[in-house]
């Protein structure tokens, strides 16, 4: 009796399952990272960091040997990892430099797996799967301290590696009991401000799964349970990002829904002069709405809760131009985050009792550290990273001589994370450290490698990827 051997599908097999498994479980520590570091200590989530990033780099080493180097790259951030790397050899704080430019080696080669290993349908799908593990995570941290404990929660262990305080101050708590207490949520990452930004992210992945699934219900990219939980997850997303009353979140949520509602008018609008138009329009819009809030700014940061220096960051900004003035062009060396263990981090900033690592302000943060070169390359990854995501959201797929495929609500999601990231750096400097980072270099190389999602309703992902490579190659032959 003749046997007959069936071969699963492409996207089925075990090489390609276990990459979705990185992929998920690297976004999951990138963007939890201060959750496992509360739970295991700094020493923990080296080993589980190093581990994903080797487990990373080894698909990622594979990828490239097998495609090479060939192709459209991000030059620009290239140059500023270089430059990075370069400050070493003037750098006023070495052994930070070594540290922090390890962690960022690191969560380049992770963003990097994302965007050349990972096709758009997987990092979709494991973005979702790591964000509603932290929010589900997050509700049932806080649920079971109100509930059960009914106190306060220090971490297991202090960051620093040295006991804590008699009285700890409340910035160092994990969750201060607050469910039902009426003040700010911090979730299991132990921090309101993140726990928004986490909670803003799922809100813009939920809400545009469920407007693929409604415009494309057989696209593969939204296959992860009904529309009921797609709805259940959003609500939850929803509720943490209003529990957790992030100032700088709220105003990336506005960023978020002027660019989102820009991108949608100029879908509506055919090209040519009527799509003019409407940029003009839309141009015109954001610079008196920007002008408005400029000139309003007191009155706006108070409806927030917070005072026109976002509460005590310009006595950050201060001292950190201080720094940055002593070598304004060049920089003082890289270091983000900063290291309480090297000089002068360690006492650089001291706010309620707890040693700051970062500036409150990533491009501050990097004048400090790279100069105004290392700004003006900061810059131009994003500019560059935002003008590819941005005709990513706007044009429709063309992945041959058919004009009218229709639009995919998904392709509007790297510009709308990137939206996010920008607003964050203003007021944070999480965009230069782990997610913000690997979000960064993940959109910078997939949005000028891969400029196409590959779902465009009938058509098939591993055709997409492959009429994707096809573009890109004309792209850059033209």
């Amino acid at each position: 009796m003749a046997q007959y051997r069936v071969s699963p599908p492409p996207s089925l097999t075990t090489e390609r399952l276990w990459i979705r498994a990185i992929a998920t479980a690297a976004l999951f520590v990138a963007l939890g990272g201060d959750a496992i570091r509360n739970t295991l200590g700094l020493t923990g989530f080296i080993v589980v960091a190093a581990a994903l990033g080797i487990a990373s780099a080894a698909f990622l080493f594979r990828q490239l040997r097998h495609s090479g180097l060939r192709g459209p790259w991000p030059w620009s951030l290239a140059a500023f990892i270089l430059y990075a790397i370069a400050s070493l050899a003037w750098s006023s704080w070495p052994g930070a430099t070594v540290i922090t430019l390890l962690g960022m080696l690191l969560c380049t080669v992770l963003g990097l797996f994302l965007a050349l290993v990972t096709s758009w349908t997987e990092l979709v799908s494991a973005l979702s799967l790591a964000l509603k593990a932290l929010l589900g995570l997050s509700i049932l941290f806080e649920l079971f301290v109100s509930v059960v404990l009914r106190r306060p929660v220090l971490p297991v262990f202090p960051l620093t590696g040295e006991a804590f305080p008699a009285k700890p101050p409340l910035l160092m708590y994990w969750s201060r009991n607050e469910l039902f207490g009426g003040d700010r949520i911090q979730g299991i990452v132990g921090n309101a401000n993140l726990l928004g930004a986490l909670a803003l992210l799922g809100i813009i992945v939920f809400s545009l799964q469920l407007a693929q699934r409604r415009v494309m219900p057989a696209s593969l990219l939204v296959r992860e349970g009904g529309r009921g939980w797609g709805i259940f997850w959003l609500a939850l997303a929803v509720l943490l990002f209003a529990l957790s009353r992030s100032s700088t979140m709220i105003l990336a949520l506005g960023a978020v829904i002027v660019v989102a509602a820009a991108v949608l008018l100029i879908r509506r609008a055919a090209p040519g002069p009527a799509r003019t138009r409407v940029y003009l329009w839309v141009g015109g819009v954001v610079v008196i709405g920007g002008g408005a809030a400029l000139a309003l700014r007191d009155t706006v940061f108070g409806l927030l809760g917070k005072g026109s220096d976002l509460t005590g960051r310009s006595e950050i900004w201060d001292i950190v131009a201080g720094v940055a003035r002593r070598s304004p062009v060049v920089g003082n060396g890289y270091a983000s985050p900063w290291i309480p263990a090297f000089e002068p981090f360690d006492s650089l900033v001291v706010r309620h009792g707890v040693v700051q690592l970062q500036a409150h302000n990533a491009w501050l943060d990097i004048w400090m550290q790279l100069g105004v070169i290392g700004v003006v390359l900061l810059g131009a990854v994003c500019v560059s990273t935002l003008w590819r995501t941005w005709f990513m959201a706007v044009d429709r797929p063309r992945v041959d001589l058919d004009a009218s495929r229709p639009y995919t609500p998904l392709a509007m999601l790297p510009l709308l994370l990137l939206i996010v990231l920008l607003v964050q750096s203003a007021a944070e400097s999480r965009p230069l450290i782990e997610w913000g980072w690997v979000l960064i270099v993940l959109l910078a190389v997939a949005s000028k490698r891969r400029p196409l999602m590959d779902a465009f309703g009938p058509l098939a992902p591993e055709a997409a990827a492959a009429a994707s490579a096809r573009y890109t190659r004309t792209e850059r032959a033209e």
